[in-house]
């Protein structure tokens, strides 16, 4: 009797149990965690390094331009955001007086160029007068006086021909500086380029430069042709940029775009000033000159220089990587901790030499704390690797 009530209570146990073990696998098991995962492949791994601080749209030829003379001015023929060529006018100032005074030595110089002619030919009658003498004198016709005589007139006249060739010439200079008093009251464009700016108008004055002064830009010239970015680099990386390296531009202007460019200049020496890191200034130029061209100097942009590149390695994204070189990966419906050995990696990509095969499951959604080693989990998104 007491072996048939002691075989009731454990049979009773054993439902108990495993009641209760159902209820932990169905009404109290632990629900399984979403996560995104991406399917680990392989692909293109870069090394890169960014600028520290934003970069800046720059033109390498860009000319701030003033008269060298002041005046009113009388022409502007071309506005702000105007296409101009080499040697087209930008500016003339009243030039009446200049004018004037190229008239005044041109006049002077044809009177200075009449008197030369005279003189030389009056020093060319002399000089033959003074041979026929000299054979007069050899056949006794006339005396040592008047052969002397007729030496010094022919000498008083060569000297009349070279002052007057010498008031000519000074007649010459002359009229070359009326000239560039006159070319000093126009002002030409320096280089093919547009208009960024004017700062006069038609009719304003602008002022001559006081001495060791400049005088101030009357209008702002361009080269589209010449525009690069200029970005600092910290000064860590300064001994892994090299001229001539490949770079991905992206520019405030165009956002969710980046265009290919080169790194053209490394700057020789760190800048140290107060309240900024310590940086290396680079230029980078992009590769499509004609986009380039359409950019604004003064935009904000930034560079990513390429140092080294790896294709077809098996990688992962960056942003799924924990502390220690460790991912999760999801294997059938629970989340398991692996420890990666890496190897290029940037902000997108990092490069997987072990730890990891072709088609693991990597999770990449890590923001939540309940999606940790252990945890029973399922993926709501798989993406390629790619």
């Amino acid at each position: 009797m007491k072996s048939h009530r002691l075989w009731v209570r454990l049979a009773v146990l054993a439902i108990v149990a495993v009641a209760v073990a159902a209820l932990r696998l169905t009404i109290f098991a632990p629900k399984a965690v979403d996560v995104r995962v991406v399917v680990a492949g392989k692909g293109r791994v870069e090394e890169t390094v960014t600028n520290s601080r934003a970069g800046t749209v720059k033109a390498r030829r860009r000319a701030k331009l003033a008269p060298e003379t002041g005046g009113r001015v009388l022409e502007l023929p071309h506005r702000r955001g105007a296409l101009v060529r080499k040697g087209e006018l930008l500016l003339r100032v009243e030039d009446a007086l200049q004018r004037a005074q190229l008239r005044l030595a041109e006049d002077d110089r044809k009177t200075a160029l009449a008197q030369r002619d005279q003189a030389c030919l009056a020093a060319e009658r002399a000089e033959r007068e003074r041979e026929r003498s000299r054979g007069l004198a050899a056949q006794g016709i006339v005396s040592a006086d008047q052969i002397d005589g007729v030496e010094s007139q022919a000498r008083t006249a060569a000297a009349a021909c070279r002052a007057a060739k010498a008031t000519a010439e000074r007649a010459d200079s002359a009229v070359a500086l009326a000239n560039a008093q006159l070319r000093q009251t126009t002002l030409f464009a320096p280089f093919d380029g547009i208009v960024a700016d004017t700062f006069i108008e038609v009719g304003e004055w602008t002022s001559p430069s006081p001495p060791a002064l400049p005088i101030p830009p009357v209008l702002d010239l361009i080269d589209t042709r010449s525009i690069y970015l200029s970005a600092p680099m910290d000064e860590v990386d300064s001994a892994r940029v090299k001229k001539g390296q490949p770079a991905r531009v992206t520019v405030d202007s165009h956002r969710g775009r980046s265009f290919p460019a080169r790194v053209v200049e490394v700057a020789p020496y760190v800048e140290d000033k107060l309240e900024q890191n310590r940086t290396v200034e680079i230029e980078l130029e992009l590769e499509d000159a004609a986009f380039a061209g359409t950019l604004l100097p003064g935009t904000s942009a930034d560079a990513e220089v390429i140092l080294s590149v790896r294709e077809d390695v098996l990688r992962v994204p960056t942003s799924a990587l924990l502390e220690g070189g460790k991912v999760l990966v999801l294997e059938g419906d629970r989340l398991v901790e692996r420890t990666l050995e890496v190897g290029l990696r940037n902000w997108d990509f990092t490069e997987v030499k072990s730890g990891l095969a072709a088609g693991d499951r990597v999770v990449v959604s890590l923001d939540r704390p309940e999606v940790k080693a252990g945890a029973k989990a399922r993926a709501t998104e798989a993406e390629p690797g790619r």
